[in-house]
């Protein structure tokens, strides 16, 4: 079987090797094969050491594919079921799972510990206990959710990540208020989602910020009214709202200095949503006065912030009304040998998101 293996954590190429075999298939697992899987800076990240996972991994976990093979105890799924592959699934037992926040479950990340994968050189992890740049992955049965027939994959592959996340942001998040001024701070395939729910939500003013031209230009294209590179923010703060601030700030990058900028974006009594994933030892500097006196609300979001397959329904269902627009955001395609080529298209900033076709 192929998949695409990063060795050690660190290096920037990943290798496309035809010896690796998808292991732990059993009782309340499944088998996938891997149809179309977007690539996520996540992925990158996790590539860099920013995000923890242990290695050698397969990246990748924003994927859409069909039911090969279930095992003993799965009676929600058969082969030939059309499936997108969901990276924290929710246990159903734990306290955050009963507590309505399934989002905040770990059981997911405890998949992340136990390899996905083998090769005749040894175990092989799969990043966030999936790893959808393969053509199969065993996973938990959780971690398989029935999609409609007419849902392409592509589209499904976008639904197990980047879309939920940043659709959930604005909606679930932040609940977004009708009439109000948004800036979003880092648009790709995430941040352009959040845009999308922006408008959903009825926001007055959508301002998008990233440094790259093309990217700006997409955001106008999903509902943005006004797109800037981040040497302009402070003059679209004063221009858009008068110098106050925007009533929300979504930071889509994951670092703090940009955090830290949304910040000083947001008003007095506003709210700055934090979509990135950071690292570990990047920490955002606030002082205990201004925290009292701006009553600026801080709202982590984790997944979009809701429950996941809720949140997928909700996103089928407003692709299906035409009230977001999920095919475009795919703006590059590369076959699974091709990987590296994608690698260099989201780190350059040329891709929304690039669909890998396996």
């Amino acid at each position: 079987m192929r998949a695409a293996v990063l060795h050690e954590i660190g290096q920037d190429k990943l290798d496309v090797l035809d010896d690796v075999e998808a292991v732990g298939f059993g009782p309340g697992r499944v088998r996938i094969r891997v149809r179309a899987t977007g690539l996520c800076h996540s992925d990158l990240s996790a590539m860099a050491g920013v995000l923890p996972q242990p290695g050698p991994f397969v990246p990748g976990h924003e994927g859409a594919g069909e039911i090969v093979e279930v095992g003993e105890g799965v009676s929600h799924l058969r082969p030939g079921d059309r499936v997108v592959v969901c990276w924290l699934p929710a246990c159903g037992t734990c306290p955050a799972c009963k507590r309505g926040q399934t989002h905040l479950c770990l059981a997911g990340f405890l998949n992340a510990g136990t390899p996905n994968f083998k090769r005749p050189a040894g175990d092989v992890f799969g990043f966030a206990g999936t790893g959808t740049f393969a053509e199969e992955v065993v996973v938990d049965a959780g971690c398989a959710v029935p999609i409609p027939d007419d849902v392409p994959f592509d589209i499904a592959a976008l639904i197990g990540c980047g879309v939920t996340t940043g659709l959930g942001a604005a909606l679930n998040t932040a609940d977004v208020e009708a009439g109000s001024s948004v800036a979003v701070i880092g648009c790709g395939g995430v941040g352009i989602s959040a845009i999308q729910g922006a408008r959903l939500k009825g926001a007055a003013e959508i301002v998008a910020v990233d440094p790259v031209v093309s990217r700006r230009e997409a955001a106008l294209r999903f509902g943005a009214t006004k797109a800037i590179s981040p040497d302009e923010l402070a003059d679209a703060k004063q221009s858009v709202t008068a110098g106050e601030g925007f009533d929300y700030v979504f930071e889509v990058v994951g670092r703090s200095t940009t955090a830290r900028t949304a910040y000083e974006t947001t008003r007095r009594g506003g709210t700055l949503v934090v979509v990135g994933a950071g690292a570990l030892d990047d920490f955002l500097q606030l002082s205990m006065f201004e925290l009292f006196f701006d009553e600026k609300r801080i709202l982590p979001s984790m997944y979009g912030g809701g429950d996941v397959l809720r949140s997928y329904e909700r996103a089928i269902a407003l692709w299906r009304a035409g009230r977001i627009d999920l095919a475009g955001l795919i703006t590059h395609r590369v076959p699974l040998s091709d990987i590296n080529e994608a690698l260099d298209q989201m780190r350059t900033g040329v891709a929304l998101r690039t669909c890998i076709e396996i």
